[in-house]
């Protein structure tokens, strides 16, 4: 059967999850994963009270939802960053503190860490039994050397190393907690984490020692306007892809005054080079990654995650639905077509 569709919820938490399920099925989506803010999914309150677990779950049935993953992006991204007071626009109190940059570190590595204890409890939970998938945790990692992408001053690869022991010496222990659970941490390869492109993905790799439990949320939209092969990342990390977004984006639109790093712009600004657009309306080849996800034998779900700010987002979400059916189509598990050549099989 072809893979399940489902909505991240974390562009649409300005709705209680109440209010949104019913229109996610009413768009055609197959179940959701949830964004660890708004009243979606509360970490420290799924593992302190199994009512609210339950309440979760009664909520998704009575919609006809399932749900595969959780996603803490938002905690994730405090955890190797270089803190500044853009972050606790997007952290809680509880995670803010003071402002410490390394009393918020540590304060969103703890929270990590309880985000695979508490999305293992929530998928046990699941009425019907758990998914023959190993669950995951999506989100970002942050990263202290994201300010050196551009290397001047001139910048050696000793201090680039040092970011990414400083990555592997916080999250190692969290993947350890993750392994303890039989959980999956799936990094977004996204720009400002330790990881962007091919190159640094297996420089972060190689930083957590081949931990297992570090794989990825493959997102394209990431990758494409950067110039980064996105196909081939599906095949280079088929073995660590956990999760996946079905994200859209375009490049080379605008007039030639805003470059890849965005010009200060905001999206849809329409000097810009590049932007996140309704999944079926970028540049984005999603046949060519079904047929790769297909190839390396991802069978879990496909997320979409909408953004597009030029468009209507109860509009957008429901056509790329559609658009996502569409295109998925179930693995041949059977004979190659031209088995039915063979004497032997008529």
């Amino acid at each position: 059967m072809s893979r399940p569709v489902t909505l991240f919820t974390g562009q649409w938490a300005d709705l209680s999850l109440a209010d949104l399920l019913p229109k996610v099925k009413e768009m055609g989506y197959d179940g959701v994963e949830l964004a660890c803010w708004g009243d979606h999914f509360d970490v420290d309150a799924a593992l302190s009270d199994d009512a609210y677990i339950a309440e979760k779950w009664q909520l998704l049935n009575d919609n006809g939802l399932d749900c595969y993953a959780i996603s803490n992006h938002l905690v994730g991204q405090a955890i190797c960053d270089n803190i500044d007071e853009r972050h606790k626009a997007i952290l809680s109190e509880d995670i803010w503190g003071d402002g410490d940059p390394e009393g918020v570190r540590q304060r969103a590595a703890e929270h990590m860490a309880n985000a695979a204890r508490a999305c293992r409890k929530f998928m046990d939970a699941r009425p019907g039994g758990k998914h023959p998938i190993t669950p995951a945790v999506n989100g970002f990692t942050g990263s202290s050397i994201w300010h050196a992408l551009y290397s001047f001053p001139p910048t050696s690869q000793e201090y680039l190393q040092a970011g990414f022991d400083d990555f592997a010496k916080r999250f190692i222990p969290i993947l350890d907690v993750f392994e303890e659970v039989d959980v999956n941490f799936a990094l977004e390869v996204h720009p400002t984490e330790i990881a962007f492109d091919i190159a640094s993905t297996e420089r972060a790799i190689e930083a957590v020692k081949g931990h297992k439990r570090f794989g990825f949320n493959y997102d394209p939209s990431h990758l494409g306007y950067q110039g980064v092969d996105y196909v081939k990342f599906i095949r280079t990390f088929s073995d660590r892809i956990y999760h996946v977004h079905m994200k859209d984006a375009w490049w080379g639109h605008g007039d030639g005054t805003v470059g890849v790093f965005g010009g200060h712009t905001e999206f849809a600004d329409a000097r810009r080079f590049w932007d996140f657009r309704s999944v079926g309306r970028g540049d984005i080849n999603f046949e060519e990654i079904i047929v790769a996800l297909s190839d390396t034998g991802y069978e879990g779900p496909l997320s979409v995650e909408w953004e597009d700010a030029r468009m209507d987002r109860f509009h957008g979400a429901t056509e790329s639905c559609a658009y996502v059916k569409n295109l998925d189509f179930p693995r041949n598990t059977g004979g190659l077509f031209d088995s039915a050549f063979d004497n032997d099989n008529q």
